[in-house]
């Protein structure tokens, strides 16, 4: 079977799609209705980060299976006139009540699905704090999409439906999740419209907050949202729901919330300037990739070799020992970032990979600096669960950029399979705590007020010419590698990003989950199966406990890209086939 990168089409592309181009604006995100949310903004003369909250907030009306209005929703934001990027955290913390004794104590060192794993809801402030310092319209403006979506009900989709169909014993498991997601009992099926008015009307409620609020300025009015949600009739629902059946949070942990904004981490490769998010999340994880790959070295492998597919899996590997090691919220744990991603270090960790030979397992951490103090994973045996090859925490992913070549770059998450959807608001309080340990040790353990460590990670590239790229995509673990691996398809080997995504994709699990209950596969690797089967029996030989893939799975995660041409100043999309993703464009 030949690889899609040896397959050309009468257009000169190996994609099925053509690639989006707008000389004024392009947006891509995880459903096709997200995508026009952000371009009807606009194309009403707001900004990249007005259009990205707009489909920020429309996803998480029409991807609820895996986004929640009051999830996540980390976000990176380039800003052209200043050229800086400012990432927003979009990432809630554990409540006072909580901690690694508490479910120590209470679960035998388990976090539990349910409310119990709450941690406070951050999308919200996330979306309402973008607005506030990058963006120029109000809420209202930029949820219009959402609520319309939310009110009037959509088309369910394939992807939606067959997702519902696979859990739907434990949707049925939460009565209120139950009562939207599958009405009258039933798995709602492809081409049905599916309403939900209680997020409507949440949605509507923000909204009518800043409407009231406005005459005090669009500030005062945005702030206006936010109260609305963290202390208002949004709040008192959750907290009563928490209150009856066992919950931690607390009215004070959702007042005082507030996201973290600060600049973004950046690496080098090759032609460019990669920036992601800090190690609060995996972010890091794709920028220390990076460090340990040679782009002269991987351009002669050859895209897709035995050698290319080996030498990237190692690399993988050996980022994910250091972020188990040491990525936590920075504002507990000390992580040694500058250390990890610094070339001498880089240089000693890539000494480890063997050309012929996988490394067994999860190599062990390495140590960047002389007081460092790795910490190592306890009880690490193969460890494999149901839980795994259902993933339910999924993501999606968004990116915009306008006619002034502003970029925003966002990974909404928290769907609604892990926790109940709390009665009347129509949506999950983020369920994220199923990414922190009990293990006090950890760098990502529960404490209060402590941000778990998030899978969902948005990245953006600067190249030398000044072309900028926002990308990202949904798929818990497999994030950074399916990134790292379009990034290089467009950077090394000369493709469109339409064929850079729709190119066949592998990942490594030979390192512990990042969801609870923590699930390890040593030495697995999977791969789609347009890779030729040679490769796979060169791999397996290696070491590499190799699985197949289908052709184009879900699994291997939904990349949207854009890149802004420095030099023409027209604007290109693309979107992953492999889920609901589109890009669309003026």
């Amino acid at each position: 079977m030949k690889s899609m990168s040896t397959l050309k089409t009468e257009q000169g592309t190996t994609a099925h799609r053509p690639v989006i181009a707008g000389r004024d604006h392009v947006a891509a995100a995880g459903h096709y209705m997200s995508a026009q949310a952000a371009l009807a903004v606009l194309e009403a003369g707001g900004n990249a980060i007005d259009a990205g909250v707009a489909a920020g907030i429309a996803t998480g009306v029409l991807e609820g299976i895996h986004v929640s209005v009051a999830g996540v929703a980390p976000i990176l934001i380039y800003i052209a006139e200043t050229k800086q990027v400012t990432t927003i955290s979009g990432l809630g913390t554990w409540p006072r009540k909580a901690s690694a004794a508490y479910f120590l104590e209470k679960h035998g060192g388990r976090i539990p699905t349910g409310i119990e794993r709450t941690v406070v809801p951050s999308a919200p402030d996330a979306w309402i704090t973008a607005l506030e310092r990058f963006g120029t319209m109000s809420f209202g403006e930029v949820a219009a999409s959402a609520i319309r979506i939310a009110r009037d009900g959509f088309p369910v989709y394939p992807y939606m439906h067959r997702f519902i169909a696979r859990n739907q014993a434990k949707l049925a498991s939460y009565p209120s999740t139950a009562a939207i997601y599958l009405p009258g009992g039933q798995v709602p099926k492809t081409g049905d419209v599916f309403v939900q008015s209680d997020l409507a009307r949440t949605l509507q409620y923000m909204a009518d907050e800043e409407r009231a609020a406005s005459g005090r300025g669009r500030v005062a009015g945005l702030d206006a949202a936010r109260q609305a949600f963290y202390k208002g009739d949004i709040a008192r629902r959750i907290l009563a729901f928490h209150e009856a059946h066992g919950g931690l949070l607390t009215a004070r942990d959702l007042a005082e919330f507030r996201v973290g904004v600060e600049p973004a981490l950046t690496g080098r490769f090759a032609n460019m300037q990669v920036y992601t998010c800090g190690p609060w999340c995996q972010g890091p994880m794709l920028l220390q990739e990076l460090a340990l790959l040679d782009a002269e070295e991987l351009r002669a492998l050859g895209h897709n070799s035995p050698g290319y597919v080996h030498q990237l899996t190692e690399a993988i590997k050996l980022a994910a020992a250091d972020r188990e090691a040491y990525y936590g919220d920075p504002r507990f744990v000390d992580v040694p970032m500058e250390a990890l991603l610094s070339e001498a270090y880089s240089r000693q960790r890539r000494a480890m990979i063997n050309p012929d030979r996988a490394i067994p397992g999860m190599p062990p951490a390495g140590q960047p600096t002389a007081t460092a103090q790795p910490v190592e994973e306890a009880g690490l045996g193969a460890r494999r669960t149901d839980a795994m090859e259902r993933s339910l925490l999924d993501t999606s992913y968004l990116c915009a950029v306008d006619k002034w070549g502003n970029a925003f770059s966002a990974t909404p998450s928290d769907g609604n399979t892990e926790s109940p959807i709390i009665p009347g608001t129509g949506f999950v309080a983020s369920g994220r705590g199923s990414q922190s340990r009990a293990d006090p040790a950890h760098p990502s353990s529960v404490a209060p007020g402590k941000r778990p460590r998030l899978t969902p990670n948005p990245a953006l590239a600067i190249f030398d010419d000044g072309s900028v790229m926002p990308f990202g995509t949904p798929g818990g673990d497999v994030q950074t590698q399916a990134m790292l691996q379009c990034l290089l398809n467009v950077a090394l080997f000369d493709m469109d990003m339409q064929s850079a995504i729709e190119a066949p994709r592998f990942s490594s699990y030979s390192f512990p989950s990042s969801f609870a209950p923590n699930d390890y596969q040593p030495g697995l690797l999977r791969i789609e199966n347009r890779i030729d089967a040679e490769t796979g029996e060169v791999l397996a030989r290696q070491g590499h406990r190799v699985e197949w893939w289908p052709d184009y799975t879900w699994q291997a995660g939904s990349i949207c890209m854009i890149r802004h041409d420095a030099g023409s100043d027209v604007k290109f999309g693309a979107a992953d086939p492999r889920r609901t993703a589109y890009a669309v464009g003026w």
